[in-house]
């Protein structure tokens, strides 16, 4: 029983406009489902991704007024996102410095060509080149990103652990990920697991940071990071966390797709996903994300929820 890759991962704004103008106009991504988080419904929760809403390419972000994340360790630390080639590379960093987007200059780290770049709340993010992609691009026609520059779906994402054994055997005897090599980055080593086919559609970077301070969530960091799986195995999975001894949320219904949350012993936090049954289960394709979609459980509270968010310009 294996994870196909990253499935999403979500992250936390307190600039929600902000948010929406910068990662559909700036990065080019559709906003594919606008809904509330189903635990807070005085916050939005935005998914954006490809053109297709597809498993593996979204970034979601929850709406909290909260203050700026304290960087640190035990904490998700950097979001990965693939381009196609070279020259779409060259093309963004053209692109953020014209939008003066605050990014290094492209660099080869791990092999392959990276261009590291933050949002206005300090979101750390990276472009990376996908040479051999991990499938079908599924571009966004309205997009301000022309097609062949668009940005594919979620690449490596770069974890920060004190001590990387209790994280390794979580990883590999029980999530049945494999370690994959190993590279130094800004005087850390960091550790490359991979699943399913592997690429960097499927792969999680974790450095070890033993004199790094604990990290405290906040607008700019990441809530926590999902791993894809089917409905046919779900039920393993969540068997599986139990035969582990793993403490976990149960199953847990999102509609969009079905849930597992645990936490590493990091404390980073976890959750495996279902891809099915999907974002067009309640919209149609090509009407994702035009209005405030709400599970069935919220439906008759839309009024008091819609009146409770503020607009997206």
């Amino acid at each position: 029983m294996q994870l196909a890759g990253i499935h999403h991962l979500t992250a936390v704004t307190a600039q929600a406009s902000r948010n929406h103008e910068f990662y559909t106009r700036t990065l080019g991504l559709r906003l594919v489902k606008k809904s509330v988080n189903q635990d807070d419904v005085s916050a939005y929760h935005l998914f954006y991704a490809d053109g297709a809403g597809s498993p593996g390419t979204d970034i979601t972000f929850f709406d909290w007024p909260a203050a700026r994340e304290s960087r640190g360790t035990r904490s998700i630390v950097r979001t990965g996102f693939r381009v196609g080639s070279a020259a779409s590379l060259a093309w963004w960093e053209k692109r953020l410095a014209d939008a003066a987007v605050a990014h290094r200059p492209a660099a080869e780290r791990d092999g392959r060509w990276t261009l590291d770049f933050e949002d206005g709340e300090g979101q750390r993010l990276a472009l990376v080149v996908e040479p051999a992609p991990a499938g079908p691009a599924h571009p966004w026609a309205r997009s301000p990103v022309p097609a062949e520059h668009q940005i594919r779906g979620l690449g490596p994402i770069g974890l920060s652990v004190p001590g990387l054994d209790p994280t390794h055997r979580v990883l590999t005897s029980v999530m049945n990920l494999r370690p994959a090599r190993h590279y130094r980055r800004d005087d850390a080593d960091v550790h490359v697991y991979e699943m399913g086919a592997g690429g960097p559609a499927a792969e999680l970077h974790v450095a070890v940071e033993p004199r790094q301070p604990v990290a405290r969530l906040g607008a700019g960091g990441v809530h926590h990071v999902a791993f894809r799986t089917t409905l046919k195995d779900y039920a393993a999975w969540a068997e599986r966390l139990q035969e582990k001894g793993m403490p976990s949320s149960g199953p847990v219904d999102r509609y969009y797709f079905k849930s597992l949350y645990f936490r590493e012993p990091g404390g980073i936090l976890f959750e495996i996903a279902t891809d099915e049954p999907g974002f067009a289960v309640d919209e149609a394709q090509d009407a994702l994300g035009e209005r405030l979609a709400l599970p069935p459980f919220l439906e008759s509270r839309r009024r008091e929820i819609e009146a409770g968010l503020k607009p997206l310009a």
